[in-house]
């Protein structure tokens, strides 16, 4: 006690070694508790209730993650790792806090029988980069073997879990043919696809089999006058990030007036500046204006009068993507409007159309056949909002996983499969080593088996007869000549039964995977190498004394 004594004004609630550790794995054990249920294909979703009874029903890992209030601070570095997998990869975000939880709850038991944390993670670390490369060598398969079906059976297995799996085969085309639409290449010759470009609108009404895809941008709003025309083809658009409003005066501008027909004149100065602006977008060739902020009554008419299409209030991240599709610059400010600074074509950006559609009771502005970059909106229907909501979130987890199949070119077999081929892998491994790694090894290669356990759980199927049937093909697969054909068994889990998911289509990129076991792996380590946690309480009597 005497480090308390010497530092009263910092020093709060002090506790160590085991204490903390124990704490810090029941507090991720709990937070994977709440995930594990909505694993898989017929997870279960949740219901979350914020403190305004707005209500969310997901089994999206982080968006549940993301909405609870976690106090813990090493529970805190779960939710933060769901987050960083669905920034990464856009799916497995419920997975990775799983493993996670599991690989610490294996550590724990291990310093409890007087191994050394240093040792675990060296153990982990090196169990981590083994697993990796045994995913890129031998269980990733090239698309190419596998063509087109590949992709839409990635977005299948992604939204499998989801909402919308009763309609995954209409849903996976629509995504994969959404990602191609926006394939780009770059300037250094790679092909990317921003699916940033794909705007997703919700409409109620309909059913979820009426949604489509539509060749173009879809802006959330209408035309802002009733005059302007539906159509403008070919068109000419300025992106603008101000008011095309009457000009007033700067605050703290003062005016001193001795006359009032001075004062008319300053207020007809104001609208011909307004007017000049407009003049100046409609000189430069503009068609269609788009605007962050407003537009009043006096500047819609000179647009109406000129068959231009003016759109206000478009959301910042609209604007940013209508400006890269179409070539467009974004324009914050005409410098004081005195003519100082020319507004020309350069500016502008080029699409075929800009068209006014009625969606449902909704207007929306789209803009297709883009210049550089082709934009592409999904239109989604469902019957409420919780409906879309969910939809969403299912469709930019298969987005994300399409794209990332697309870009590193491989995959492998989902429904544990790989999990099941690393954990016989690693046990294997664990056997050469002389080292006390090797308990490490040994437990990680065990962590790995709790995502085939919690798939089978949640199947209501026997979860230890199924693993212990996976874990069989895998033994023989690996020992035995007959590799390819058996390493890429997996769980069919409305069946009950061991299959080939990849002959079944149950596939996922193998960079998902990757990322999972580094993710959780680092998570673990960093929360297992605390083994001090003090509060720091400032004590006031000091500070009032000072």
């Amino acid at each position: 006690m005497a480090l308390s004594a010497q530092t009263p004004d910092i020093m709060g609630e002090r506790q160590s070694g085991q204490d903390v550790r124990s704490q810090n794995v029941v507090a991720c054990q709990a937070v994977a508790n709440i995930v594990k249920s909505s694993l898989g294909p017929v997870g279960l979703d949740k219901m979350l209730v914020d403190d305004i009874g707005d209500v969310t029903i997901t089994n999206d890992g982080a968006t549940i993650l993301k909405m609870l209030e976690v106090e813990h601070p090493a529970a805190k570095v779960l939710v933060e790792l769901a987050e960083l997998q669905d920034r990464e990869v856009g799916d497995g975000t419920t997975s990775v806090v799983i493993v996670a939880a599991e690989l610490l709850k294996r550590a724990n038991d291990l310093v409890r029988n007087k191994i050394h944390p240093t040792s675990i993670i060296s153990g982990y670390r090196l169990a981590m980069r083994e697993a990796c490369k045994y995913v890129d060598e031998k269980l990733a398969v090239k698309v190419e073997k596998l063509g087109k079906d590949s992709l839409i059976n990635c977005a299948k297995t992604s939204m499998s879990s989801k909402l919308i799996a009763g309609d995954s085969d209409f849903f996976a085309s629509l995504v994969v043919d959404a990602v191609q639409a926006v394939k780009t290449t770059n300037a250094r010759g790679e092909v990317k696809y921003p699916i940033k470009g794909i705007n997703i609108l919700k409409a109620h009404g309909k059913s979820a089999k009426d949604s489509y895809l539509l060749n173009g941008y879809a802006l959330n709003t209408g035309r802002a006058a009733q005059g302007m025309p539906l159509r403008v083809a070919p068109a000419r658009i300025a992106c603008l990030d101000f008011n095309l409003q009457r000009t007033k005066m700067q605050l703290g501008v003062q005016v001193l007036v001795t006359d009032p027909r001075e004062l008319e004149k300053i207020r007809q100065r104001e609208a011909d500046m307004t007017k000049e602006r407009i003049e100046k977008l409609l000189k430069a060739g503009a068609n269609v204006v788009l605007t962050t902020k407003g537009i009043d009554d006096m500047a819609l008419k000179y647009f109406v009068e000129a068959g231009a299409i003016a759109v206000r209030r478009v959301r910042k991240d609209d604007m940013r993507h209508v400006a890269k599709a179409t070539g467009a610059t974004m324009v914050s400010t005409f410098a004081d409007m005195e003519g100082d600074e020319t507004f020309d074509s350069s500016f502008l950006g080029y699409a075929d159309e800009v068209v006014e559609e009625r969606i449902a009771d909704d207007d929306v502005i789209m803009i297709k056949g883009t210049k550089t970059t082709s934009g592409v909106s999904l239109i989604l229907r469902g019957a409420n909002d919780y409906m879309l909501d969910e939809m969403d979130r299912a469709l930019h987890d298969a987005l994300s996983i399409v794209k990332r199949t697309l870009e590193s070119n491989t995959v492998v077999a989902g429904g544990g499969a790989v999990e099941a081929a690393l954990s016989v892998y690693l046990e294997y491994l664990a056997t050469t080593l002389g080292s006390r790694e090797q308990l490490a090894i040994a437990e990680f290669a065990e962590s790995l088996l709790i995502i085939p356990k919690v798939l089978a759980v949640n199947a209501a199927k026997d979860a230890t007869e199924l693993v212990a049937k996976l874990r069989a093909y895998h033994h023989t697969a690996q020992t035995k000549a007959d590799k390819k054909h058996l390493s890429s068994m997996g769980l069919d889990l409305l069946k009950g039964t061991v299959r080939n998911n990849l002959e079944a289509g149950v596939i996922e990129p193998a960079m998902s995977k990757v990322k999972i076991l580094q993710f959780a792996t680092e998570a673990a380590i960093t929360i297992l190498r605390i083994d001090d946690m003090i509060k720091l309480v400032k004590d006031e009597t000091q500070n009032e004394e000072d």
